[in-house]
């Protein structure tokens, strides 16, 4: 299965709040998605739907293709901790997730886009794979970009301080650069989900 390309507004009223879909933080305030919010609980959800809707907000926010999630899935169960934890860490050492955190970009979508153009620095090297795995020490560079405010205040680009395992700052000629500090913990990921739910939906592929 592809990556989502069609409405944002349907995904949103389904899994509502996406920090790296939206970049906003926030839900629809419609009459029509409280309508809809009402009817559907009072409709008996099972545990099926349950676990899906867990795995469908860790997929899109984001931005995973079924395969690469499930990729996540089956590293974790061969590694060693919390088989929950595990994909979150991964996934936030992603470097697309990187920049996002880092205040470089309003939505993950948009960071993948500036490193597939080549606008990022790993260790004053070009990187233009979204998925690269940044390490701890490793130093995140906007290669040919304005000034980021939200990296000059430390905040996100959805209006939260940047996470601990994070450091945002500006470089010389004000370009904005973050340093990762260490691997992130799970009060440092801004995603409300719970993890064992989506290791629950793969316990028959993975």
């Amino acid at each position: 299965m592809s990556r989502y390309r069609g409405p944002r507004l349907r995904m949103i009223r389904r899994l509502k709040n996406l920090p790296g879909f939206t970049g906003r933080g926030k839900t629809p305030n419609s009459g029509e998605f409280r309508v809809a919010t009402d009817q559907s609980a009072s409709r008996k959800i099972s545990q099926f739907c349950v676990r899906l809707e867990a795995k469908q907000r860790l997929r899109f926010n984001h931005g995973l293709t079924e395969r690469q999630l499930l990729k996540y899935i089956r590293i974790a169960r061969k590694t060693r901790g919390s088989t929950g934890q595990v994909p979150l860490q991964s996934l936030e050492t992603r470097l697309d997730n990187v920049i996002f955190r880092l205040g470089m970009a309003s939505t993950i979508p948009a960071a993948r886009q500036l490193v597939n153009h080549r606008h990022i620095l790993v260790n004053n090297r070009i990187v233009d794979i979204p998925s690269y795995r940044c390490k701890p020490k490793d130093v995140v560079t906007a290669r040919n970009r304005p000034t980021s405010c939200n990296a000059l205040r430390g905040e996100s680009s959805g209006g939260d301080k940047t996470p601990d395992h994070l450091t945002a700052s500006l470089s010389e000629g004000n370009r904005p650069t973050g340093l990762v500090n260490r691997v992130a913990n799970r009060e440092s990921v801004n995603l409300n989900i719970n993890e064992l739910l989506v290791v629950e939906y793969y316990s028959r592929k993975a």
